[in-house]
């Protein structure tokens, strides 16, 4: 046999048991730190390789990092970004080498000054027709490199970028599991929470930890405005500001209200957002998904990266199943605080019952008792029995809806007005002494007289008021005792003013 053919079937055989070895090395690295080091240590194995990087590529987002790099022999793991198209290695998926002029761009380079490489070889990692990344080679002596060299490098580069595929989707069948688990106790977190306020704080945190972005955002319908969503909660490094509000129009609406789809924003700067919300987002990209209740669009989850780029299949599934568990969650704690209101709200006036009175009294009386001043004032509707017989039950429950319609009118947001029982009206003023109780009644009195269902009916209402004094009064009993015996006085006087002057 020739020479020369023995010295290649020699390489052959050598290059052989390399990227035998290096298969064998590189499919038991399974964590990725440990697979991008024994690539850099199975690189300079085969080939003179004391500078070296390897990138990762992102095709769909064409974003591309050197994940580890060495100098000199010594490598160390990285993270450096870069855009994949402006790679020739990754853009025109061919291996090559460069002996001069490696300042001028074509590969990446390792190190500067009298570390800089003076010869490099690249090749790309390509799985199934897809780049999954490139590997380079560098020395730091002028023309180091042979087609041989470059070749292995190649065989190599085939081997790692199936390491690396292999690894890719054992990261990704754990980070499905890791984020099936994370899904599923949201969600049983989610379906437990009766507080709608509550489970919007859950939801900003659940998309924060699960998603890779930077900012989240649930945005709610407002009720009687078409079209009008606000900002419920948001978090992350660009939290929109609570209560922003958002006029939903065009291909968008069309996208998310009607059509009731996600709507996905690949560059923030050239996407039709209203001027008040493009503020706050200064580019990037986002994806939103509607909350669907009933059939019914209730608002919208988004999500927002700093960075232009698509958001994946993958991200979107997730983000709809949230989205999903969001809107059940959102029903089951409106029902519930529907049910709650409904437990303590009078059916006839709309007015608070006995029983929140009761809750808000307590509440009232201790803040009392620190020093805060409170009056309540009583209100009896005078002989009702008899309106009510005599003009029927639908004329007294006419009679009680208007009573409960002025004490409404006139009660300020911080106090509360509720039906006592029967005829019986309470209000409770807080922050307010006994002469701001009288001014009180003064305008209630004022504005029953002035009432047409009232006066229709001649109606005429006792009033009592009192004050709760820490000194001689302990409890929410003591004060209503207090405005009941006021009241009854009020009757009385009322009873020998009319005997006087029949």
């Amino acid at each position: 046999m020739p020479q020369a053919e023995s010295n290649a079937s020699a390489n052959d055989s050598r290059r052989y048991r390399i990227l035998l070895e290096s298969s064998r090395r590189l499919g038991a690295r399974l964590s990725p730190d440990e697979l991008h080091q024994a690539i850099f240590e199975e690189t300079s194995n085969a080939v003179d390789a004391p500078g070296f990087y390897l990138a990762l590529h992102d095709q769909g987002r064409d974003l591309a990092r050197v994940v580890y790099f060495a100098e000199h022999g010594r490598g160390q793991h990285a993270d450096i970004p870069y855009r994949g198209s402006d790679s020739e290695v990754l853009s025109r998926q061919r291996a090559y080498v460069v002996e001069t002029d490696l300042s001028e761009g074509s590969v990446l380079t390792v190190g500067e000054g009298d570390s800089e490489p003076k010869s490099a070889m690249v090749a790309p990692l390509v799985h199934n027709g897809r780049v999954v990344g490139a590997i380079s080679a560098q020395t730091y002596t002028e023309n180091a490199y042979a087609p041989d060299d470059l070749e292995m490098l190649e065989g190599i580069a085939d081997v790692a970028a199936v390491a690396i595929h292999n690894s890719q989707l054992f990261a990704e069948l754990e980070r499905r599991r890791t984020e099936a688990e994370q899904l599923e106790e949201i969600g049983r977190a989610l379906a437990s929470n009766l507080d709608p306020d509550q489970v919007v704080g859950l939801v900003i945190t659940a998309a924060s930890e699960v998603l890779d972005v930077d900012g989240v955002a649930l945005w709610l319908r407002e009720p009687h405005r078409p079209g009008v969503c606000r900002v419920a909660e948001s978090g992350g490094e660009i939290a929109l500001p609570v209560g922003l509000e958002w006029e939903i129009t065009g291909d968008i609406a069309e996208t998310v209200m009607v059509e009731k789809q996600p709507i996905t924003l690949d560059n923030l700067a050239h996407a039709s957002l209203p001027e008040h919300i493009a503020a706050y987002l200064k580019g990037g990209s986002a994806v939103g998904v509607p909350l669907v209740l009933e059939n019914q669009v209730e608002g919208l989850l988004t999500v927002g990266s700093r960075q232009p780029r698509r958001f994946g299949a993958e991200e979107l599934r997730v983000l709809q199943r949230l989205s999903s568990q969001t809107s059940v969650a959102l029903g089951n704690a409106r029902l519930h605080a529907n049910v709650h209101a409904l437990s303590l709200t009078d059916p006839l006036t709309g007015l608070p019952n006995r029983r929140r009175l009761q809750i808000h009294l307590d509440h009232e009386v201790a803040a009392a008792r620190r020093g805060r001043h409170m009056a309540i004032a009583v209100f009896d509707i005078d002989k009702f029995k008899h309106y009510n017989d005599t003009f029927g039950h639908i004329a007294g429950d006419d009679i009680l809806k208007a009573v409960a319609g002025v004490l409404a009118d006139e009660n300020r947001t911080m106090n509360i007005v509720a039906r006592y029982g029967g005829d019986e009206f309470v209000s409770v003023l807080s922050e307010t002494g006994l002469e701001g109780a009288r001014h009180f009644v003064e305008r209630i009195e004022a504005r029953v007289a002035e009432n047409e269902v009232l006066t229709k009916f001649g109606i005429s209402i006792s009033i009592g008021c009192a004050a709760f004094d820490p000194d001689t009064m302990a409890s929410v009993n003591d004060v209503l005792r207090a405005a009941d015996a006021d009241m009854y006085d009020a009757k009385a006087k009322r009873h020998e003013e009319l005997k006087a002057n029949p």
